[in-house]
């Protein structure tokens, strides 16, 4: 195997002194222009690689931001990745992902190593089953700033980055109302993040504002996957009275659920109107095209890395609060017309 070329072996080529070419590498101005691209093609046909490790561990930092993901596989998350990536790139960082698999115990791990690989800030949606933070303690306690996103945990020294899920969920449901359903079903994830449970309380409240009993029997609490989609669209179909309308707490659930529905003969809209969640991609693929909320995955990926950079080179009080709301919109498309009004989608800002 061949060894790593290094400043010696360079010095050395062009008669020079170490102390020449790591100056010449690095840009500084002692060495003339002349001198330097001699040294940088030199550097170049030998196949020098510059030591970033050694580098970065001089400075304190490793130009690394850590992303701890609860699931690779989700257009949304996908979306805010882009987003991170966009920022983190033009600041001359890298990112290092790794997903939790809705698990605490991989969370923990994932932090773990993220310390360890000494990330200078870390990204973090919570898994489903997180209950507890002290994992996360060790950054903090360093100076080493954690921004949550999305799925999200009270935290004094740390930033949050959501959207306002309790006002979405309220719009949605509010706007299956005036469809005139009178009946409608919530299909949502785990109730011990934030998400879930805030646009539960606007399902509830958008009831409660227009004199409409709610019904714990009409909330189906589920994983919010394909199969999820289907098992919710067979528990639907076996309740005793059938509901007119659906609220799902994401579009692929909601999907999911809609394809179950019309094999067993139901109609969307007509027989149930349905509203998702995310506006991913699939939404304007099934028919009807699936009313949803516009969640800005993108915005909010570019929003926490910019939070991150902020505090990593500590301006963190230009940051306005603990927590940050970005805003979403409600798109109605067909699946939730049940009085059609006009086939044209429509967007209702929030």
């Amino acid at each position: 195997m061949e060894k790593d070329i290094t400043i010696y072996d360079i010095a050395r080529e062009l008669d020079l002194s170490p102390t020449t070419i790591s100056r010449a590498l690095n840009d500084h101005p002692a060495v003339n222009k002349n001198t330097k691209q001699r040294i940088a093609d030199a550097a170049a046909q030998m196949g020098y690689r510059s030591n970033l490790f050694a580098s970065n561990l001089r400075k304190q930092r490793t130009n690394t931001i850590g992303v701890i993901v609860p699931r690779l596989n989700s257009p949304f998350m996908s979306s805010v990745i882009s987003g991170m990536e966009k920022m983190a790139n033009e600041a001359g960082y890298n990112l290092i992902i790794s997903q939790s698999l809705e698990t605490l115990q991989k969370e923990m791990a994932n932090a773990k190593t993220m310390f360890d690989s000494r990330v200078d800030g870390l990204l973090v949606s919570l898994s489903y089953e997180t209950d507890q933070i002290e994992h996360f303690e060790n950054f903090i306690n360093r100076g080493i700033p954690v921004i949550f996103y999305d799925r999200v945990a009270e935290h004094r020294d740390c930033t949050s980055i959501v959207i306002d899920n309790l006002q979405a969920a309220y719009k949605a449901t509010s706007h299956l109302i005036e469809q005139g359903c009178r009946n409608i079903v919530h299909i949502t994830g785990n109730l011990k993040r934030n998400v879930y449970t805030d646009r539960l309380k606007g399902y509830k409240y958008a009831l409660v504002d227009h004199d409409l009993a709610y019904d714990d029997a009409n909330v189906l609490i589920n994983n919010l996957s394909e199969e999820a989609g289907e098992q919710a669209a067979k528990q639907i179909l076996d309740m005793k009275t059938l509901p007119d309308g659906i609220f799902v707490s994401n579009d692929t659930c909601a999907v999911s659920c809609i394809k179950t529905l019309k094999q067993a003969g139901i109609s969307v809209p007509k027989d149930m109107a349905v509203v998702g969640f995310n506006n991913d991609t699939i939404s304007r693929v099934i028919e009807p095209n699936l009313t949803t909320i516009n969640y800005p995955g993108q915005e909010m990926g570019e929003m926490a890395v910019r939070v991150l950079l902020l505090q990593m080179n500590g301006t963190e009080e230009r940051a306005p609060s603990n927590t940050i709301t970005l805003r979403s919109e409600l798109i109605i498309r067909d699946s939730s017309l049940k009085s059609k009004v006009s086939p044209k989608q429509r967007v209702v800002l929030i």
